[in-house]
């Protein structure tokens, strides 16, 4: 597996397939691996080379214990350093709930090195907020609620994921989630990146009304998965793909 370097930071990712570069970003206690256990990585290496690669604190990548090594302008340039050692000027970012994240951050700070971006599954507005207060709400917790193991537990039910977990840095897994919880209000530059950008998000997702109205004034294509909650959203990659699939042939 390939190493990139950022930050003082080791980076792992790995490469399939032959063609325009599409870089896959996975969601939080996700490596690069999930995107292939879904059956998206081997419908994509035949017209791209796909680059999946292990976020900072996840899989085989670094685990630093500073949640500021996981601030958003970070994870943006992991991403980069990564297309630097391949020797890639420009690629397509796909991410998925906090690969989203990451993959919107790339359209706002480096916009020269994005053909496109796909972005599943997160509010560019409120980002996690909205999402726990839906969340605590349903399950009728208190506003001070850790909200860590809330979402690690959900996690937890996945085997794939539980895996991640049990083989990662417990502190770098925090420090990851504590940045990303606080990252939002990107949707007022995303207008004006020039870069073309696909959303989407499951309709019993608490992000895809937000996510919705974002792509209708950013003028970003948008498409939803009906009836799928946020894992939903992930896992029907048969219903995703075509979507997927025509937004990257267009010119």
């Amino acid at each position: 597996m390939p190493i990139a370097r950022s930050n003082g930071f080791k980076i792992f990712y790995e490469v399939s397939g032959e063609g325009p570069v599409l870089v896959l970003h996975p969601g939080m206690f996700q490596t690069g691996a999930s995107w292939s256990d879904t059956g998206y990585t081997a419908a994509l290496a035949t017209d791209h080379t796909v680059v999946t690669l292990d976020p900072l604190g996840l899989g085989a990548s670094d685990g630093p214990h500073d949640s500021a090594a996981y601030a958003l302008e970070r994870r943006v340039e992991y991403v980069t350093a990564v297309l630097d050692d391949l020797g890639a000027d420009r690629a397509t970012v796909w991410g998925y709930s906090m690969g989203a994240l990451t993959a919107l951050g790339a359209a706002l700070y480096v916009p020269e090195r994005c053909t496109r971006v796909i972005a599943g599954s997160w509010d560019p507005v409120d980002g996690f907020t909205s999402a726990l207060e839906h969340t605590l709400r349903q399950l009728g917790l208190p506003a001070d609620t850790d909200a860590f193991h809330l979402l690690r537990q959900g996690a937890y039910a996945d085997p794939a994921q539980a895996a991640v977990i049990d083989a990662a840095d417990p502190a770098a897994l925090r420090a990851n989630y504590e940045a990303f919880r606080h990252d939002r209000g990107l949707d007022a530059g995303l207008a004006s990146t020039g870069v073309p950008m696909l959303m989407y998000c499951g309709t019993a997702d608490p992000w895809h009304e937000p996510m919705r109205g974002v792509a209708l004034r950013t003028g970003a294509v948008f498409f939803s998965v009906p009836d799928a909650d946020h894992r939903g959203g992930w896992v029907r990659s048969a219903e995703v793909m075509p979507h997927v699939l025509r937004f990257l042939a267009a010119q």
